[in-house]
């Protein structure tokens, strides 16, 4: 048994972060981007362009490090579920899983609505399965 290939790991999980930054990106931005923008001047929070590009370089950064985490969860499990799009998918949807329970708090804490945060996280799930076949299928051991 061969061990994990960093290097595809990194490889593939930026390719991974590409894909989940584009539907993240049409998501949050395109479907979803005045939605967040009203909930987020409701709460006081500065929107003023310098913010948002802050804060589109976190979210680009998060979606790739999310895709290098996604591919390495991948190539983790390959040797109990095997190496194919279903394992990919459960990589995915485990990311996707743990990081979505902790983007809820925004909704349980009054911070943001239901609706904006339930719909983000469609499009998370999305995101995460299509990042793990992506990544999924450029992993590979040797």
């Amino acid at each position: 048994m061969a061990g994990i290939n960093l290097g595809r790991v990194i490889g593939a999980g930026l390719v991974a972060g590409l894909v989940m930054n584009v539907v993240d990106g049409v998501t949050n931005g395109g479907i979803l981007g005045a939605r967040w923008m009203e909930e987020t001047k409701r709460l006081g929070i500065d929107v003023s362009d310098a913010a948002q590009s802050q804060s589109l370089v976190g979210w680009v950064t998060f979606d790739f490090l999310c895709g290098i985490t996604l591919v390495w969860l991948y190539a983790a499990i390959r040797p109990r579920y095997g190496a194919g799009p279903k394992t990919a998918i459960c990589a995915g949807l485990a990311v996707w899983w743990i990081t979505h329970l902790a983007f809820a708090a925004w909704w349980f804490t009054g911070l943001y609505s239901i609706g904006v945060v339930a719909a983000s996280t469609v499009g998370g799930l999305v995101a995460g399965i299509t990042g793990g076949l992506a990544g999924g299928a450029l992993y590979k051991e040797a």
